[in-house]
């Protein structure tokens, strides 16, 4: 209790905390859209509450790992090496990660390309997979954004308390943004090919980090950024243009 009340009182402290939530939430950005796409396949029914489980598990996922930070660490250590560069255990999580963000993009851009072979799959999933399949793929994805997050916050602080409140901030910041998000994802078609291609980036991006090429993360949000703009006034300059028509008419 001491320990706590002198980080209280650590104007370093606050900075550090501070820093550390808003680099949680920009690193959770990654997660959200996943889970966002995924759950907007389901059943209108039970988006809401796919959504609420999914980042529930990222919370408890990312709690557990801070409990276990001595063994976090050790996952940098590298374990075998191949073309001149040592393999850690992250570093093979992060890639088994992002091939498996690729192949989940690159299926459903081809579903939105191909509309009926989008129909006759959703159809086949609902059936059988359905919520449990949706909450296995968002915890496979957590557990892989739940490890690099962890990292992060173990670089940037050595004091639990302030990632504990750094981690939990962030999940409280991603449970009230999903469900705007994923509304706003459905009702603009563009949107979800956007939010694909970002996934594909994201993917990339974990693949090369797992591979030793560091990508600074600033470029890649910037790009997204720059993107998400592009599409903004895109969607503006729509909606003008079919103002315009129904005020001809």
């Amino acid at each position: 209790m001491q320990d706590i009340m002198m980080l209280v009182q650590d104007p370093a402290a606050w900075v550090a905390l501070v820093t550390l939530v808003v680099m949680e939430v920009v690193l959770g950005i990654d997660n959200l859209i996943f889970i966002s796409i995924l759950t907007n396949k389901l059943p209108p029914e039970h988006r809401e509450k796919a959504r609420k489980v999914g980042i529930g598990l990222a919370l408890v996922m990312r709690l557990a790992l801070l409990g276990t930070i001595a063994w976090i660490v050790k996952l940098t250590t590298p374990i075998f090496e191949l073309f001149g560069h040592g393999f850690s255990w992250k570093d093979i999580i992060l890639i088994a990660g992002g091939l498996f963000l690729l192949w989940k993009a690159t299926k459903e851009i081809h579903h939105n390309v191909d509309p009926i072979d989008h129909n006759e799959d959703f159809i086949g999933t609902a059936a059988t997979a359905g919520f449990a399949a949706a909450i296995g793929q968002i915890l496979l994805l957590d557990l892989v954004f739940s490890v690099d997050s962890i990292i992060t916050a173990v670089g940037m602080t050595p004091h639990l308390p302030i990632m504990v409140v750094a981690v939990i901030a962030a999940v409280t910041v991603m449970l009230v943004a999903a469900t705007p998000l994923a509304n706003f994802i459905e009702k603009n078609p563009t949107i979800v090919m956007l939010a694909l291609a970002f996934l594909m980036m994201i993917g990339t991006t974990l693949i090369a980090e797992g591979m030793g090429f560091h990508v600074p993360k600033g470029y890649v949000y910037a790009a997204m950024a720059f993107s998400a703009l592009v599409e903004v006034l895109n969607m503006v300059a729509r909606n003008a243009r079919q103002r315009k028509k129904q005020g001809a008419h």
